[in-house]
């Protein structure tokens, strides 16, 4: 079996839930602390082994490229002045990844952002990662995802136990259990149930370990919700095939930052700030201050 070494990260939205930050700058660019969101995905998937990284991007979207490019005139600034802490951080986003960078072109959905990444995956299975996830590091996920895939030969989704009210919002999953306790089989997918139609309250997350064959099924897969190409059907396709080895899920109860929604972005920065050795010591006490203030 091909060891995984290459990444997808589908980043061609429009970000139109942050306007008018994302008038002009991608929504992937939008800083966590003080770390565009897009750069949190891309180290979780060197931390994972994956060392070739493909973003699906659309117009707008050159900051993605120059975050991760050289910026020498930047870099000799910082040399002069001695600024060895500042320059190591520029120089770290350079050096995270080999970057390359496709156009999506028709904003037809996940699904056909995914197939837009056929050339240059080939025949080799890899995992995609969606920006608006940020998974904290001290929870890996995508490497048990690979493990997983790497045991049964299988493609492997991410699923989050939701509040059932909330389970409109996601693509939900019909499970069997395993023998592994946070491995589950997946015999069933819908994209967005209208509430209360939800089968179970497993959602699915932004993480996949993909097989090649997802190609050959997403170049036939109508769209579907939304009038778009639906990864969530290509799914549900191979879950009912078992030449290409099913479907499962790894059901994650670790520490998970949506910064697809403003209000869980602002929880994003301050869940993540106060935890920073070089921030939380101050933060957590004016935290608790403010709190004590709000009626």
């Amino acid at each position: 079996m091909t060891r995984l070494t290459k990444a997808v990260i589908p980043a061609a939205g429009l970000g139109t839930r942050f306007l008018p930050a994302t008038k002009a700058m991608p929504k992937e660019m939008l800083p966590v602390v003080d770390k565009p969101a897009i750069q949190y995905v891309v180290e979780e998937a060197v931390a994972a082994g994956l060392t070739d990284v493909l973003m699906i991007t659309g117009r707008n979207k050159t900051a993605l490229e120059n975050h991760f490019d050289r910026v020498g005139e930047l870099e000799a600034t910082l040399s002069r002045k001695g600024d060895t802490e500042k320059l190591a951080k520029v120089e770290y986003s350079t050096d995270l990844a080999d970057m390359h960078y496709v156009r999506q072109g028709d904003p037809l959905g996940l699904g056909h952002a995914v197939l837009r990444a056929k050339m240059h995956v080939g025949h080799e299975p890899f995992a995609v990662l969606l920006g608006d996830d940020i998974i904290d590091p001290r929870d890996p996920l995508l490497s048990r995802m690979i493990d997983v895939h790497e045991a049964h030969d299988t493609t492997v989704v991410a699923l989050l136990e939701v509040d059932p009210s909330q389970t409109h919002l996601y693509g939900i999953a019909t499970v069997e259990k395993t023998d592994e306790s946070d491995v589950v089989r997946i015999t069933g997918l819908v994209e967005k149930p209208a509430p209360g139609t939800a089968p179970s309250n497993y959602a699915i997350i932004g993480r996949y370990v993909l097989k090649p064959e997802i190609f050959g099924v997403l170049e036939t897969t109508k769209p579907g919700k939304g009038n778009e190409i639906q990864l969530t059907d290509a799914l549900l396709e191979l879950a009912d095939s078992p030449d290409h080895g099913g479907v499962h899920g790894v059901v994650f109860d670790g520490r998970r930052y949506d910064t697809g929604d403003r209000l869980d972005y602002i929880k994003a920065i301050v869940q993540l700030a106060v935890e920073r050795e070089d921030l939380g010591p101050d933060l957590r006490p004016w935290l608790r201050d403010f709190a004590a203030g709000l009626e």
